[in-house]
């Protein structure tokens, strides 16, 4: 069961790679067509016109599709913001205890954003929604990869509750505990 946890979050975090890898492509290929263009000009040739529509609006998707596909990974890394002073006078106990109240509640909260998130991109899908740039893409795509990535979300946070609550460190507290050994080295 682990390995096929492991490798949903690391699938997730290779989607949320290519999401910019896409946006810096596009970037790129609009970026070197303005260029190309004014290198034309100036040589008196005319323009190609290079140029991507709808790129600030693709470019939001993908940046969303990377976020929230991030999420799961970002999690399990210690790479999500945590107020650990707190943690630190509680002891080992009450360390376990406030970890698991936590997870309890983030997992209700990611579980309720995905559940709405599912819920808005099958309404896109089902009334026919499009965005309102110069390709009409239909919205529930975008809608769709931000609920995946929720409710992956919510899948891991639900991983590190029931490892907070068999006794073992979540996975974010093995990766806290790490950089502060390399720190202290």
């Amino acid at each position: 069961m682990r390995k096929a946890l492991d490798a949903v979050y690391g699938a997730a975090l290779v989607g949320a790679c290519l999401a910019m890898v896409a946006i810096a492509t596009l970037v790129l290929i609009q970026v070197l067509g303005r260029v190309i263009d004014r290198g034309l000009v100036m040589l008196g040739a005319s323009r190609i016109g290079i140029s991507i529509p709808s790129l600030a609006e693709i470019g939001g998707f993908l940046f969303v599709a990377a976020a929230f596909l991030a999420l799961p990974a970002t999690l399990r890394a210690a790479g999500h913001v945590r107020v650990t002073l707190l943690l630190r006078f509680l002891g080992p106990l009450g360390n376990r205890i406030l970890a698991a109240l936590v997870l309890i509640l983030a997992s209700g909260l990611a579980g309720f954003a995905a559940w709405h998130a599912t819920l808005q991109a099958i309404d896109a899908y089902n009334l026919g929604r499009v965005s309102y740039g110069l390709i009409r893409i239909p919205l529930w795509v975008p809608q769709s990869v931000m609920a995946l990535g929720l409710v992956i979300f919510t899948l891991a946070l639900v991983d590190e509750l029931f490892a907070a609550l068999r006794g073992r460190d979540p996975a974010f507290r093995q990766a806290e505990r790490k950089r502060e050994e390399e720190g202290a080295m």
